[in-house]
């Protein structure tokens, strides 16, 4: 059949060309290259600067903090690393209660260092609804925003952290939706961040649906071929694998509550190499490596579009509290400063 002067150009090379260009402008063709976390809580971490260095050397090109560290802010300066920095959940309701105090900590924690290359400050890490400060989280995301606009830096884009804890209904994915105890703290949040065209941060991990016998260990460690291969009935998407599942019930959960434009940034996903069931370095060493690969193509439900990650994290933190495995998360090993495991992060 004989093409139209319109299906000749849709066939011919510079068309295709040109159309990849102006899909590439539509997607962060960098959002799939992975960062990694910076936590603090071990006494033989090494230095800040010894950290950046390790950063630049390695290639890491974004990191995350989970708050103010004078030191390690004066390390990023001229680094050209994309940085997120989180408001401490200790200090939410202090910010939400006066403008004043925001302008200040925007002042002295972000304004000050003009040559850090800020992307996301995240007002709070998983806050749970009980917590002190879940009531204000909305509005310290405000006068923060506020502080950063009356500083000239609205490039710099406010979200919080929240993390699966806060969805059910999860299986199959298509069913996701919050908890109705934090879509009531966090529904005006959503709001906001779609408003704001800002995403929200979540910590997903797959190694505790493993370890809480939920699913096999290839399915949790993005291994193809496992028994827990799946179609979602309501869409028949087809899920190989526990972290796509998981983004995609967050997506739906989104699109549930308002949010369905809104991007996602993984904030924090990792495995740990000791200190419990399936922790080790070679189950560690698969499941970054699988992840990295798997981000740079988009979840089933957003194929195609790149997922910006975060590795927890940088060390292994000898001060954590709680299950063994926290303290075991890190991909260098702090004293030696050493991979633990091979990884390339881009």
């Amino acid at each position: 059949m004989r093409m139209s002067g319109v299906g000749m150009l849709a066939s011919s090379p510079m068309f295709m060309f040109l159309l990849s260009l102006l899909m590439a402008s539509f997607f962060d063709t960098t959002a799939g290259q992975i960062g990694v976390c910076f936590g603090q809580l071990g006494n033989n971490l090494p230095k800040p600067p010894e950290v950046v260095a390790l950063y630049k050397q390695y290639s890491i090109p974004r990191m995350r903090m989970y708050g103010p560290n004078p030191e390690a802010l004066n390390a990023l300066r001229g680094s050209n690393i994309e940085f997120i920095l989180d408001v401490p959940n200790s200090d939410i309701k202090r910010l939400a209660d006066s403008q004043a105090d925001a302008n200040t900590w925007v002042r002295d924690n972000v304004q000050r260092y003009n040559d850090v290359r800020f992307k996301y400050i995240s007002v709070g890490n998983e806050l749970n609804p009980g917590e002190q400060g879940a009531g204000a989280l909305f509005q310290a995301i405000q006068n923060i925003d506020r502080a950063l606009s009356a500083a000239g830096l609205s490039n710099i884009k406010v979200s919080t952290t929240t993390y699966l804890g806060a969805f059910t209904d999860t299986y199959p994915p298509s069913r996701g939706r919050f908890k109705d105890e934090y879509r009531n703290f966090l529904q005006p949040v959503i709001g906001f961040l779609v408003n704001k065209r800002s995403p929200l941060l979540v910590n997903i991990y797959t190694y505790f649906g493993f370890k809480n016998g939920d699913v096999s260990l290839r399915f949790a460690l993005l291994q193809p071929n496992s028994n827990n291969e799946f179609n979602d009935p309501n869409n028949q998407l087809h899920y190989q694998n526990l972290f796509d599942a998981n983004l995609d019930s967050v997506y739906a959960a989104l699109e549930k509550s308002g949010g369905g434009s809104l991007e996602v940034v993984v904030s924090e996903s990792g495995w740990p190499t000791q200190g419990g069931p399936g922790a080790s370095v070679p189950n560690a060493e698969a499941y970054v490596n699988n992840l990295r690969l798997s981000v740079q193509n988009g979840s089933p439900k957003r194929r195609g579009r790149p997922i910006e990650t975060y590795i927890f994290a940088m060390f292994d933190e000898n001060e954590k509290q709680g299950d063994a495995t926290e303290r075991f998360f890190g991909v260098f090993n702090p004293t030696t400063r050493q991979l633990k495991y091979g990884v390339k992060f881009n």
